[in-house]
């Protein structure tokens, strides 16, 4: 709900309080004042949304406050109410900063659609606010591929995007789920609202619920002003929530309700907001592992599940690996200022046989680093693509120490990504005789995801150091 708090600054007591009425119907909070100095006192405590403001005041004229507030950090929306209009006159509000000109007496349908375009702009503005600082670097790239896995991706995507139903994408790290989500949405009927998009996995974990639900002026340190949460920006729109499985328990609570009631609450809030949005969510992790392990909601599951699509690995749709390449080659070449001739046999050979554990992610960084190590005018070759070891090559032993070698040998066997990870994790942890504390620095990882690993191995470690040691 975009605009929420106005104030009619009006000194016809009689037009105030026939104005303060409509809008008091339409579930607004209103302040109604006669002068000038008692709306600056109102904006001084709090911020407002939008204000109808007479031109000729006790205490001075509307049009000088009008030019007052293009200055404020937080300016609310002007409505200028006069009795004595003019061409001239309305023009010269426009040009002042003024969002509308209306002139008594004015009817309830004039009101009603001055406010609908007043919450249309505004929801516009906080989109669009949002989205310059959202930075998507595969923004650029459509669903690539001409195998019959992909061409099937792209019917389930075509059959499920003109619905209305929540989807649950799943796929390994890599694969292109955003990508999916992305295509839903271009193809949907809500083409033309917002396509807002929650990293659950990037937000730390004592922001997430403000960031999903926004919060109230207040509501806690830092709390400045009243901020939207990403459903109210998505509103009449698409919500994305990329890594589901990251959110805990408690705002999987909340979540839930949003998903069944399309209504919401904002943290220090106690209004209840309606929302009208479309959920699509992605997750690399199998869920319901983790319902079994109570790290989430059943029922939130369920409402999520309602229309799954897996996207596949790149080890199983292997020839659409020489589209890709190709595709990623003119790219990088555009953007690097690199001329390279094509690709020789060997090295398309070696990214063939490569078994990719980072799907078309890795295949996209791997070939952009070929392209800048790649001469001017020469063919990419084997050594641009910087594999350790060619994919048929026999591994090399262990070295003392060392953490990358079997999992170079665990590549060479074409074994899965989650048994690889399992393989690196267990290696690591014996080398750290079984101490977690350890184990988890050097995997770059933390010890609450470390713990939940060994939970799912069924493997514990040693109990964490003491604090001094950690």
């Amino acid at each position: 709900m975009p605009i929420e708090k106005i104030i009619v600054l009006e000194d016809d007591i009689i037009v105030r309080k026939n104005l303060e009425q409509q809008l008091r119907q339409r579930r607004y909070d209103v302040a109604a004042v006669g002068t000038i100095a008692a709306a600056q006192e109102l904006m001084g405590k709090d911020n407002f949304d939008l204000i109808f403001v007479d031109v000729r005041l006790p205490d001075g004229e509307g049009t000088d406050l009008l030019r007052q507030l293009q200055t404020r950090p937080q300016k609310p929306l002007v409505v200028i109410v006069t009795g004595f209009g003019s061409v001239e006159s309305a023009v010269n509000c426009m040009r002042d900063g003024a969002f509308d000109y209306l002139i008594k007496p004015f009817s309830s349908d004039q009101i009603e659609v001055t406010l609908k375009k007043a919450q249309e702009f505004t929801q516009l503005l906080k989109v669009n606010r949002f989205l310059n600082h959202e930075v998507d670097a595969e923004s650029g790239y459509e669903l690539l591929g001409h195998s019959p896995a992909m061409d099937q991706l792209r019917a389930l995507i075509r059959k499920v995007a003109r619905t209305q139903a929540t989807v649950l994408i799943q796929g390994e790290s890599g694969t292109g789920k955003e990508l999916v989500a992305r295509a839903l949405y271009r193809e949907s009927p809500r083409a033309g609202a917002p396509f807002i998009k929650v990293n659950c996995a990037a937000i730390p974990e004592s922001l997430i619920e403000s960031e999903f639900f926004g919060h109230e002026k207040g509501a806690f340190t830092g709390a400045l002003n009243k901020r939207e949460g990403r459903f109210e920006l998505a509103h009449g729109g698409t919500i994305l929530l990329d890594e589901v499985s990251e959110i805990s328990p408690q705002v999987q609570a909340k979540l839930l309700r949003v998903l069944q009631e399309r209504e919401l609450e904002r943290t220090g809030g106690n209004r209840t907001i309606k929302v009208d949005v479309r959920v699509l969510a992605t997750t690399n992790r199998h869920l319901e592992q983790s319902i079994e392990r109570k790290e989430f909601r059943q029922d939130l599951y369920f409402r999520l599940n309602v229309v799954p699509i897996f996207v596949p690995p790149l080890r199983e749709h292997r020839e659409d690996i020489p589209h890709l390449v190709a595709q990623f080659m003119q790219c990088f070449t555009r953007k690097h200022g690199v001329r390279v001739a094509g690709i020789s046999p060997a090295c398309m050979a070696a990214v063939q046989a490569h078994h990719w554990p980072g799907n078309v992610r890795e295949l996209k960084n791997v070939i952009e680093r070929a392209v800048i190590l790649c001469g001017d005018g020469e063919d990419l070759q084997t050594d641009h693509l910087g594999f350790a070891t060619s994919s048929h090559a026999p591994a090399p032993s262990p070295a003392v120490g060392s953490t990358t070698a079997p999992a170079s040998s665990a590549m060479d066997e074409g074994l899965s990504l989650p048994e690889l990870e399992k393989r690196q994790i267990l290696l690591v942890l014996e080398r750290c005789n079984g101490n977690r504390t350890h184990a988890a620095k050097k995997l770059g990882i933390s010890i609450r995801t470390l713990r939940n690993k060994l939970h799912e191995y069924g493997v514990a470690g040693k109990a964490d150091t003491s604090p001094a040691e950690e």
